[in-house]
């Protein structure tokens, strides 16, 4: 049987109804590219969706889509997986529906290694209801809910994935396409749950939150791409890189006292051991670059397959493997 081959219009369908300058335009964008370059059968595709404006987008995927309630996307997304393990399934949130009301939902969903891919569009605001702080609002943070600043400190969701023994963790910025989409195709290919959080703007309620990353010129100069095996180097022209200091990471320059590529760490996502690889997530400006790419990839078995393992093994001790057959291991009689 001929394999059939998928361009990203088969992905498409509906008109975006988000702000000009949304970063959920270029997202939308390389997902569909994702989809097209997996090709993963439309109809063997879910998006998933709670509640804010990323959480529109099951519209704008010609997939089968379920756009739920505030918070439960991730429960919804669980479930499907379970029903019918033929699906890809791709759960949209925000850093509000994602991370405050959808919190509990994240964190087991991670626990537990159910197979779904969690998109965590995180620009620090609740875009939909018109300017709240988030929970990875950055302390003192003026909004509509905190015009005096907010006294809390913000979840770095990388730090919730770890915590929960996460197993999957990437980090793109919505508008480098070309990056995202390769962060979101090695999203779907592994197996069990999968975070990637995509750092993006909000024109209208917290523009330039992440102006450091925005173009491709500042991304050069802010951000390292981790790619598996290789040196972890950054900078314009490469000149830059990470050593271990101790217990810690530091930023040295190549050249500079004797040092060279040699001396520079090698990326290793597939490491059980996520020390080092928490450590790069949690590198922020101006001290550190911005990790971006897939900073942990390791193998674990996943629930969904457990459970259908398990339901096999208890099939075949039991006297009955259906409701009928349950019904007939009672005392049973026949009415004339």
């Amino acid at each position: 049987m001929e394999e059939i081959k998928y361009d990203i219009k088969d992905y498409k369908t509906g008109q975006p109804r988000w702000c000009p300058g949304c970063g959920d335009h270029s997202f939308l964008n390389a997902l569909q590219r994702a989809m097209a370059e997996l090709s993963i059968p439309p109809y063997e595709t879910v998006v998933i969706s709670g509640i804010g404006c990323s959480s529109r987008l099951p519209y704008y995927a010609k997939t089968y889509g379920f756009h739920t309630i505030h918070g439960r996307a991730a429960a919804v997304a669980t479930g499907a997986k379970i029903a019918n393990s033929k699906l890809t399934i791709w759960q949209v949130s925000g850093d509000g529906d994602g991370l405050a009301i959808g919190g509990n939902h994240f964190i087991h969903a991670i626990r537990r290694n159910i197979d779904i891919n969690m998109l965590l569009l995180n620009n620090r605001i609740y875009g939909l209801t018109k300017g709240q702080y988030s929970p990875t609002s950055a302390r003192g943070f003026v909004s509509k809910s905190s015009p005096y600043g907010t006294i809390e400190d913000p979840f770095h969701p990388a730090e919730l994935a770890f915590g929960a023994r996460g197993r999957f963790f990437a980090r793109c910025v919505a508008v480098d396409i070309p990056a995202t989409t390769a962060a979101l195709k090695a999203a779907a290919r592994h197996k069990g749950t999968s975070v990637v959080e995509i750092l993006q703007n909000c024109m209208i309620f917290n523009n330039g939150t992440y102006e450091n990353l925005a173009t491709k010129e500042n991304r050069a100069k802010n951000a390292i791409y981790l790619e598996q095996g290789k040196p972890m180097l950054f900078g314009e022209h490469n000149e830059c890189g990470l050593m271990q200091d101790g217990f810690n990471l530091k930023v040295v320059k190549l050249g500079q006292n004797n040092i060279t590529e040699k001396d520079i760490l090698i990326h290793d996502a597939h490491c059980i051991d996520h020390t080092l690889q928490l450590k790069l997530a949690l590198m922020e400006n101006p001290e550190f670059p911005v990790a971006l790419g897939v900073i942990r990839d390791v193998d674990a078995p996943t629930y969904n397959e457990a459970l259908e393992k398990q339901i096999e093994e208890i099939t075949e001790k039991k006297k009955y493997h259906n409701f009928h057959e349950l019904l007939m291991t009672n005392d049973t009689w026949k009415i004339e």
